[in-house]
């Protein structure tokens, strides 16, 4: 009798499970290809995209290889003996929603500069963290940190980081002002930097799609094989 009732029960436990797992695998399968097409979608749609007109940066400035696909310097230029190297970021992207009128209308308005001052057999180099905007350029802070590397990309700041730069006395603040002005570190730069992050801006949501879409297609393929 309970042999009877086993082998019944047997095959249709199996059939259930059969039906579960057919749905969910034909879901999954529907659920991939239609975010696929939406990258895809997107993709082609961000592709199409006008890149803004080519802007040069000043004269005394190089752009360093490879800064489109690395967070390093984007500028690199020499004053004498020192190597001036510019790093920059969008304001939103250190304070989330802090783009003011960036968030408005989607323009690159306000950017923060990390200025490297470094010298020949100099195992610390000048920091400078600075506002740029199109018609302007502010100091936030000026430190001393230890280089990292060869390229002059400087990371940890020192234990002290001196003080805050808006308690120092005005007569001082001019002449760090003076300072980076002398090297070439003005609103001059805006231009070609704001041009060089739509363009960053641009490459990376492109590889983001591209990316996303070859692993939910990898992912898709294991699941029908």
């Amino acid at each position: 009798m309970w042999r009877k009732v086993l082998t019944v029960r047997q095959p249709i436990w199996r059939m259930i499970s059969t039906r579960r797992s057919s749905t969910t695998n034909n879901m999954s399968s529907a659920v991939d290809s239609m975010l696929l097409r939406s990258l895809k979608d997107h993709y082609l749609e961000v592709a199409k995209m006008n890149p803004p007109p080519k802007v040069s940066p000043p004269s005394a400035f190089t752009i360093l290889k490879g800064a489109l696909d690395g967070n390093g310097p984007v500028l690199t230029r020499t004053y004498g003996n020192e190597e001036i190297n510019i790093s920059v970021m969008r304001l939103a992207n250190i304070i989330p929603g802090g783009g003011g009128e960036d968030d408005d209308d989607g323009g690159i308005n306000q950017l923060f500069l990390h200025v490297d001052v470094s010298k020949p057999g100099e195992q610390k180099s000048l920091h400078f963290l600075c506002g740029l905007y199109p018609d302007a350029l502010g100091i936030h802070s000026v430190s001393m940190r230890s280089k990292i590397d060869d390229s002059g990309f400087l990371e940890v700041p020192s234990a002290y980081n001196g003080p805050l730069f808006e308690e120092l006395d005005e007569r001082m603040r001019d002449a760090l002002h003076s300072y980076i002005e002398e090297r070439g570190v003005n609103e001059g730069l805006f231009n070609f930097l704001q041009a060089w992050l739509y363009v960053k801006d641009h490459r990376n949501l492109m590889r983001w799609f591209k990316t996303v879409g070859t692993f939910i297609n990898e992912n898709k393929s294991a699941n029908t094989s």
